[in-house]
């Protein structure tokens, strides 16, 4: 071999174990594998905000009626998933269309209940409505600025004392518009009425307007 092809050779050889040494290493079947699951893996379902449901639920609704308003908005429970901090598994809205005179209440769920509600969107039928009363009045979307979690620690200030001394009582989220309130305002229940805290957050501003 002469000298120039011997050189070569070695240029390639080094050439080609840098080559080797600079690649990652790759994995195996196993670990490829287990990798894959890993990206694959579905999260496991958690509760959701008010306006997370909301909006899901208003797509399907604006194509039942396109002049509809929001009349209320309401957090549910299911027995596999527990609510938290202001959110909850379920959700339900009624909304109106005040050129048709009827109501039409949608359900959404971050997961399936065999008893009671179905994973996602679900549209109940529609009722008469005969329109705006003292207690129940229909409010622009522009006014629902505050979630419900946000509305949670707005109240919880205020509940702090009597939640400290009944840790164990459920909160439930209503949102509503009635003619005490300029705004929509959220009513954060611990408890029932009768036996239970409750404090309302204005659904603009935050701030919590009563006891």
């Amino acid at each position: 071999m002469t000298k120039r092809l011997l050189n070569a050779a070695i240029a390639t050889a080094v050439m080609l174990a840098w080559t080797a040494c600079s690649e990652s290493p790759k994995p195996t079947p196993a670990e490829k594998t287990a990798a894959e699951k890993t990206a694959e893996a579905p999260k496991p379902p958690e509760p959701v905000a008010a306006q997370t449901a909301f909006y899901e639920m208003y797509k399907p609704a604006r194509t039942w009626a396109a002049d509809l308003l929001p009349l209320s908005l309401s957090s549910g429970e299911v027995s596999s998933l527990k609510n938290e901090g202001g959110k909850a598994a379920t959700w339900t809205a009624v909304f109106v269309s005040p050129g048709r005179h009827e109501a039409r209440t949608f359900f959404y769920s971050v997961v399936s209940d065999p008893e009671r509600i179905s994973k996602g969107v679900t549209a109940g039928g529609s009722q008469p409505w005969s329109g705006p009363t003292a207690k129940s009045q229909p409010f622009q979307i522009t006014g629902f600025v505050v979630n419900s979690d946000a509305a949670y620690n707005a109240a919880l200030v205020k509940a702090s004392a009597w939640v400290k001394h009944h840790p164990d009582k459920k909160v439930t989220f209503i949102l509503g518009s009635t003619a005490r309130f300029p705004s929509p305002a959220w009513l954060v229940l611990w408890g029932t009425p009768k036996l239970g805290y409750a404090v309302y957050v204005d659904a603009t501003t935050g701030k919590v307007t009563a006891r």
